[in-house]
């Protein structure tokens, strides 16, 4: 039976006993926020105060308020509550002072998900790759990226981007109190994946964000999925209308029961992209203020953290929301027939690739799984190609595609999809009795893949480069183009993506 010795940690937002089984030491639940309820719903947060008193830190805290998902377990126990603004603390338990911190954000379409979701256990990573783990909540769905600050006033005051806040106080937070549990303030990794993933696009490109993280790593970011203050209010005016409440009614809105908000903000996530393919409800937004461009943007202009950077996406992303048969990617002809005439409708002033143009990049391709193709490369893909292009002239700058999968995987439609490459990154790979991924075989290469990964990713928490001894990974410029394709046996490949970016062309597609 292992015996849990209790660890005392002082932070600016109180003394937290975690737990500590001889191998790694975990404090759960830390509250690095007010609760951003009554006055503080759609504000901007307010850091936790230190309570008198030891705060007991062996169970997580309260998960974002959520639609449950049986796609989405949250972990054992886990318990819905608006007061979700709190972050968990890893750390190998012979771990000397000064270690790296990786700081992850968590994806679920900006909607759903948790830091206590049973894949986010640090344990291997720390103890594997000598680094201190902090895995954060933010605010999700209509409470953390609905955009009401357009119907704010001095009576009603609202705040943009209320997620992306969020982080920026958890960033904060692990500056001032990394220390306290053996990290070095002053190497710090952000990571994330798809949402999470979005969220630190958007860091990139935030002025306010400088010094807070020293290198990045971005897994399947939707990284054009960032819109303007115009749309944001059309979004704002949609979920209102939905409620049936005036935006000028502040005390309603900061009254409504949460389940309330969150029934009506489904709603609204599900209707956006039914009705206007390619565009998602919720996500960060290009206020001019907190975030005052597009990030793609303005890392391609030179204007974003010029911090070293790992950056990619799974080879065969849609199929996982065609599985779920989620409404958030085009992937039936007319709806990508749509969304490219709104795009061009959108950017008149692009020289847009023509239809023919972006088939000639599927030449070969049946036309079952045409529609998943360009709604993976257009959704993620080319986004992230665009992004790696711009961002490599400025700082190093790694980019890969995860091919890996399962002969159950592929058998059953998914392959390498959204969300498969998180096991070998965290090297939990027991996905539970209803997992199918090893069904069929293919443990043995997981586990080899997982370690390769882990020390990659470790690697480049330490010194900025993910190579390891067996495999040196090169940075990616626009000259030679060369990619990381993560598979049974890894290798660097020239230009992977030539036919795709003849296809789509060289201008940024994005929606505004």
């Amino acid at each position: 039976m292992t015996t849990l010795r209790p660890v005392l940690a002082y932070t600016t937002s109180g003394r937290f006993r975690g737990r500590d089984d001889g191998t790694v030491a975990v404090w759960k639940g830390i509250r690095y926020a007010q609760a951003p309820t009554g006055d503080l719903r759609w504000r901007a947060p307010v850091a936790a105060s230190a309570p008198a008193d030891v705060i007991d830190a062996a169970a997580f805290g309260p998960v974002a308020p959520q639609q449950r998902s049986p796609a989405m377990q949250l972990g054992p126990g886990a318990v819905i509550d608006e007061d979700c603004l709190v972050l968990n603390v890893w750390k190998a338990s012979d771990a000397a002072p000064g270690r790296p911190v990786m700081v992850w954000l968590h994806g679920g379409a900006y909607t759903f998900g948790s830091s206590s979701q049973r894949m986010y256990d640090a344990t291997h990573l720390v103890t594997e790759g000598d680094v201190l783990v902090v895995t954060v909540n933010y605010r999700l769905g209509a409470l953390g990226f609905l955009d009401l600050s357009s119907f704010s006033s001095d009576e009603s005051p609202f705040d943009s981007n209320l997620a992306l806040r969020d982080v920026l106080l958890a960033l904060e937070w692990v500056q001032e109190n990394a220390a306290a549990f053996g990290g070095d303030p002053a190497n710090v990794t952000v990571f994330g994946e798809s949402a999470g993933g979005g969220l630190t696009t958007a860091l990139l490109a935030t002025p306010s964000a400088s010094g807070l993280f020293h290198r990045a790593i971005i897994e399947s970011s939707p990284a054009t999925s960032i819109y303007d203050s115009n749309r944001a209010r059309l979004v704002a005016e949609r979920f209102l209308s939905t409620l049936g409440v005036a935006a000028s009614d502040a005390a309603t809105l900061r009254s409504l029961d949460v389940d309330t908000i969150v029934d009506a903000g489904t709603e609204v996530y599900a209707d956006v992209p039914s009705n206007a393919p390619g565009n998602l409800a919720f996500a960060p937004v290009v206020d001019g203020n907190l975030l005052p461009e597009h990030p793609v943007e303005a890392i391609r202009n030179g204007r974003g953290l010029a911090v070293p950077l790992i950056i990619g996406t799974n080879r065969d992303e849609a199929t996982l929301f065609k599985f779920m048969k989620s409404p958030l990617m085009p992937i039936t002809g007319p709806a990508i027939t749509t969304m490219l005439e709104n795009l061009a409708s959108e950017n008149p002033d692009l020289d847009l690739p023509t239809r023919t143009q972006v088939l000639g990049a599927y030449e070969g391709v049946r036309s079952r799984v045409l529609g998943l193709g360009i709604a993976t490369d257009i959704g993620f893909r080319m986004p992230t190609v665009w992004l790696a292009e711009g961002h490599s002239a400025f700082a190093p700058t790694y980019l890969y595609r995860f091919d890996f999968t399962t002969r159950a995987l592929s058998l059953i439609g998914l392959g390498a999809a959204h969300g498969t490459e998180l096991p070998y990154v965290w090297g939990n790979l027991d996905g539970g009795p209803k997992d199918p991924t090893f069904k069929l075989g293919g443990r043995r290469e997981g586990r080899e893949l997982s370690q390769r990964m882990r020390s990659r990713w470790t690697a480049f928490a330490h010194t900025g480069i993910p190579s390891t001894d067996d495999l040196p990974w090169p940075t990616y410029d626009t000259a030679e183009r060369e990619v990381l394709v993560i598979d049974r046996a890894d290798q660097v490949v020239a230009d992977p993506d030539a036919a795709l970016r003849r296809g789509w062309g060289d201008s940024v597609l994005a929606f505004r």
